[in-house]
């Protein structure tokens, strides 16, 4: 299968994470990450914008590609934690409170904002502090200024890192506070490779609903897939009934010219070329290298324990996008090259940029709106060169080779029907048999069959149930999506040949691609209903991220709607006479 080398290439490509193993009273580093809004996830600022002491000589982590897209920015605490070391309590630095600093700070409380840590990258959270609401004057507002690290261990390992904080200390003008930690370490036979396991929510990911959701899209495929095959049964056999006589008398053949009607009368129409052909070429070539993306992205994800390492899953998506950028020419190039395209060069630079500029488009917007918050959720600009020249030097020329192969390899016409020169008329038919209906219906299907693992993937991408690990659910639901899509496209595309209209191109392109749209609406009612985001930082990020998920989902979706149909079509026209 195609998908297999590039799978083993990308596992290949991406640098497996190292295990840490500490000697005794070795150091062990403590990352200062972030801190931001409990209600919205992706406003986040560097833990340091708030007022506490900041390390003269702390220095930042390296970070990959995924991990700087999301949002990481390390720092070194510079405090003192070594190996299998209690320490009964100590000085970090001293605070002293002013105006200012106590204005931040109620702020940061009355904004329940909390903060992210990372030791041997594992995760450590808090909040800032908490306010007493029943507490009149300054006295309402406390911070923590003790933070009490409990750390497990298993002979060389770190396994397991809670905080806990202590001390509450009253915003006051002119006081120092003494900020302190102090360190436990003790014993677990709990193994390094079990370590993130306290993370998952089994019981949320894991529910009875979760499995009644994946049997009930496999029902709904079987069922699909028989009214498919019930379609395709009745239509061949009347065909090869009708066609297979070979001495038809005349009154035969003028009863069969008066009953012939439907979906055979657009013969010489339905191979026409459709009209936009380099934009419908373009994103069925990127729709066709997003489905086929997808696979060995969940597989790689489902096998590496992707969930684990910062930023691996975006850095995996980037790497095997670019690499898989071939097979998105291959297949735009083809299909234009067979609907007698002849401006090849223009449907080859749509296809190589529209995607990635749609998406650029978007993240700039969104880069913007952090820089302008000063938030670290901002893209670094080294980070933003890299992804361009990983575009510009893999996956544009990828993007090229793959269009010139496929012109030449794939790209003749082969039409069961020859195109008649003078086009059909199409006869008004009933509201239901419109496009445009159609477009909006086909979509309803397959947004049921994944509707229950949006919610899990929306609660676990903004929320902070911060672990997807169930990939083998997504697996199978994107394997149900895949087929339900081509069933309802199909049955779509039956009905409006059936009211004699050969613009089924676009159509099936749509109807399939409309259930980005119901996504994006149930997107909206997550909004309002399950999160309680505000504010236009957080308002944008959700919006603008869900937008470029839904572009990419109704191409991918689009495009193997598209596919699907061209085989039915190319099928059930093989079959009869084409003047």
């Amino acid at each position: 299968m195609l998908f297999l080398p590039i799978f083993i290439i990308c596992s290949n490509f991406l640098a497996c994470q190292t295990l840490a193993k500490y000697e005794e009273d070795d150091p062990v580093t403590l990352w200062i990450n972030k801190a931001g809004p409990y209600g919205n996830p992706q406003e986040t600022y560097s833990f340091y914008s708030l007022p506490y002491c900041r390390p003269a000589d702390g220095d930042h982590k390296r970070v990959g590609l995924g991990e700087s897209l999301g949002g990481n920015d390390l720092i070194d605490s510079q405090i003192d934690i070594k190996f299998k070391r209690d320490v009964e309590k100590r000085s970090i630095c001293e605070l002293k409170l002013d105006a200012s600093k106590i204005a931040q700070f109620k702020y940061a409380i009355e904004n329940l904002y909390w903060f992210e840590f990372f030791m041997d990258d594992l995760p450590i959270w808090g909040f800032v502090g908490e306010g007493h609401p029943y507490i009149n004057g300054d006295n309402k507002h406390v911070i923590y200024t003790h933070k009490n690290l409990h750390i497990q261990y298993n002979r060389d390992q770190v396994i397991y890192v809670s905080l806990s904080q202590e001390s509450p200390e009253p915003l006051e003008e002119g006081r120092v506070l003494d900020m302190t930690y102090s360190v436990k370490w003790v014993p677990t036979n709990v193994s390094y490779a079990e370590r993130f396991n306290v993370y998952l929510d089994y019981n949320f990911f894991e529910n009875e609903i979760h499995w009644f959701s994946v049997v009930n899209s496999i029902m709904m495929v079987i069922f699909l897939t028989g009214l498919v095959s019930m379609i395709l049964m009745r239509t061949l056999r009347n065909d090869y009934a009708k066609y297979a006589r070979e001495n038809d008398d005349m009154e035969t053949m003028e009863r069969d010219v008066i009953e012939e009607s439907g979906w055979k009368l657009v013969h010489g129409d339905v191979f026409r070329p459709p009209q936009n052909l380099a934009l419908l070429s373009a994103v069925v070539g990127t729709g066709a290298q997003l489905a086929t993306l997808v696979l060995p992205v969940i597989i790689s994800a489902y096998i590496r324990m992707m969930y684990i390492r910062r930023g691996e899953i975006v850095t995996t998506f980037i790497v095997c996008y670019a690499l898989t950028s071939f097979i998105s020419g291959y297949v735009s190039g083809g299909l234009y090259s067979r609907n007698a395209g002849e401006n090849w060069i223009k449907s080859m630079v749509l296809t190589a940029s529209l995607f990635p500029f749609l998406c650029f488009g978007i993240g700039f917007i969104l880069n913007t709106i952090a820089i302008y918050y000063g938030s670290i959720a901002a893209i670094p600009l080294g980070t933003i060169v890299v992804v361009f020249v990983i575009w510009a030097f893999i996956s544009l020329p990828l993007a090229f080779l793959g269009t010139v192969v496929g012109r030449n390899w794939s790209g003749m016409p082969n039409n069961p029907c020859r195109v008649k020169n003078i086009p059909r008329p199409i006869p008004e038919k009933k509201w239901y048999l419109r496009p445009s209906v159609i477009s909006l219906v086909g979509g309803v299907l397959p947004f049921t069959s994944i509707f229950i693992e949006m919610y899990f993937v929306f609660s676990s991408f903004w929320t902070y149930r911060v672990y997807y690990y169930v990939y083998g659910f997504m697996l199978l639901v994107f394997i149900v999506l895949i087929i339900v899509t081509i069933c309802v496209t199909i049955v779509g595309t039956y009905f409006l040949l059936n009211a004699e209209n050969y613009y089924w191109q676009w159509t099936s392109f749509f109807s399939a691609a409309s259930t980005a749209i119901y996504v994006y609406l149930y997107a909206i009612y997550y909004y309002h209903a399950k999160t309680r985001m505000f504010g236009l930082f957080q308002t944008s990020f959700y919006f603008g991220y869900t937008l470029m998920f839904c572009l990419g989902l109704g191409i991918l979706c689009g495009a193997v709607g598209y596919l699907g149909s061209n085989l039915f079509v190319r099928r059930i026209f093989r079959n009869i006479k084409c003047d």
